[in-house]
């Protein structure tokens, strides 16, 4: 039942310990406190499970979509990641939240349009894609549907000081919760994971800041899958496929040692992609 202080994507956490409320206010913007995360993945072990999920040409399963699997997946188990701090107050969200670009041709001067996709507990790396897939085709189309992209095209038009008007009357809604979802809803200001699939374009994962404006507080930025000698516990050095990933966190969500364990958790699931077959609202074992 929602209470007042609630906000339409989430409810107000109201026993939130005293370090986590000082820090609200010690760094009360998103920009002061990010953390940035680069780390190393071995996706031999995926890449080898992408091949076998493709050899049947029913569908086209990409590393992208087994990373939102896992990041879902993630989230899914590791919940203070699904919150938020907005107006120096802390909230947990409703359900998990994914934006990313999608670029519509592969040219300098091609059109973005921004894309958000809400994971559902019945779904796994197969019905992502199934689903996914052609919510991006249509994306990527030119079609008549309004989308913030319009939206935002008509707001380029306002003159100068009434910009900045609209902007200060933007940031007061936003800080009070008064957003109106039909704005939120579509604009990847308000996701739980922002990810940007930078190897799709041949580039290596990206430090990405976060924004004071909205409520994502996490941003992961793919790099290129490439081969490095990696060496085992023998000591021994093998030829790997690997990929970068890098991640911006807003530090005052959750601990150091809770984002280390949830890294660790998409590591695994990775190194054992067969996971990813497993409905988000199944549970797997694992031992943090």
């Amino acid at each position: 039942m929602r209470k007042f202080g609630d906000r339409n994507d989430a409810y107000r956490i109201r026993d939130i310990d005293g370090v986590h409320f000082y820090m609200a206010y010690l760094m009360p913007k998103r920009t002061q406190a990010e953390v940035y995360i680069n780390e190393k993945i071995d996706v031999t072990e995926l890449l080898e499970y992408i091949k076998e999920k493709n050899s049947t040409g029913e569908r086209k399963v990409t590393l992208f979509h087994c990373v939102i699997a896992a990041v879902a997946r993630t989230i899914k188990m590791r919940p203070l990641l699904n919150r938020y701090i907005s107006g120096k107050h802390y909230y947990m969200r409703h359900d998990i939240s994914m934006g990313f670009t999608v670029k519509k041709k592969f040219t300098d001067h091609a059109e973005e349009t921004l894309m958000i996709y809400h994971p559902k507990d019945d779904e796994n790396v197969t019905a992502i894609t199934d689903r996914l897939s052609p919510k991006v085709a249509e994306a990527k189309r030119e079609d008549k549907g309004i989308k913030v992209d319009d939206i935002l095209n008509i707001v380029k038009k306002l003159p100068k000081p009434i910009m900045h008007l609209f902007m200060a009357f933007m940031r007061f809604v936003d800080n009070f919760g008064l957003m109106p979802k039909a704005f939120s809803s579509v604009d990847t200001n308000y996701v739980t994971v922002l990810l940007s699939n930078l190897g799709s374009i041949k580039c290596d994962a990206v430090y990405h800041h976060l924004n004071n404006f909205g409520t994502n507080g996490i941003v992961i930025t793919i790099g290129e899958i490439h081969k490095e000698p990696i060496f085992d516990e023998n000591g021994e050095a093998k030829v790997r496929d690997v990929v970068n990933v890098g991640v911006t966190l807003d530090e005052r969500i959750a601990d150091g040692f809770y984002f280390a364990r949830s890294l660790k958790l998409v590591k695994h699931l990775f190194k054992n992609p067969e996971l990813l077959d497993k409905k988000l609202g199944e549970e797997i074992d694992f031992e943090f």
